[in-house]
């Protein structure tokens, strides 16, 4: 069975504003918090790699059950704002992902849903158009330009046959 109409799965006004609303207050809160780095910048800072990762942990790890040993030259209060700060920021961004991820999916769902409803109309124009049906014949030669060799579903093999 083809896949047509995605569930329905549209918004609503009242969807979107208060879609729009959210991220307006996400976008308020986060304004003073997020670093616009450019590519000389995150080469720079980019490199705590996973490696990296284990040495702060291990750090903190040490500083949390023996505090003699740590150096008095390290801002400890910073350190653990710091670290408290980038575990917040790692799960924030992971459930931002995951919504991004599920956005991107219904999206590409919504795009297929259009072209295959552009594709059954295109169909139409050309059965319209060749009863000689007024106004088919230009809609069939505007739509085929997006259609190089023809009809988009003709396979490669069927076009070179």
């Amino acid at each position: 069975m083809p896949f047509t109409n995605f569930d329905s799965r549209h918004f609503a006004a009242a969807d979107k504003t208060a879609v729009n609303t959210a991220l307006a207050t996400l976008e308020t809160a986060l304004a003073n918090k997020v670093a616009n780095l450019d590519a000389a910048e995150r080469q720079q800072y980019g490199s705590v790699n996973e490696q990296n990762k284990l040495i702060i942990n291990k750090v903190k790890d040490y500083r949390d059950s023996q505090p003699t040993l740590s150096s008095p030259d390290v801002d400890w209060v910073e350190f653990a704002n710091d670290h408290d700060t980038r575990n917040y920021l790692q799960t924030t961004i992971q459930r931002l992902q995951s919504l991004i991820d599920g956005l991107s999916g219904a999206k590409i769902l919504h795009d297929y849903d259009n072209y295959q409803a552009s594709l059954t109309d295109y169909d139409y124009a050309k059965y319209k158009s060749a009863t000689q049906a007024t106004g088919y014949n230009t809609k069939v030669n505007e739509l085929s330009q997006f259609f190089t060799g023809g009809d988009p579903r003709t396979s490669k093999k069927e076009k070179e046959a």
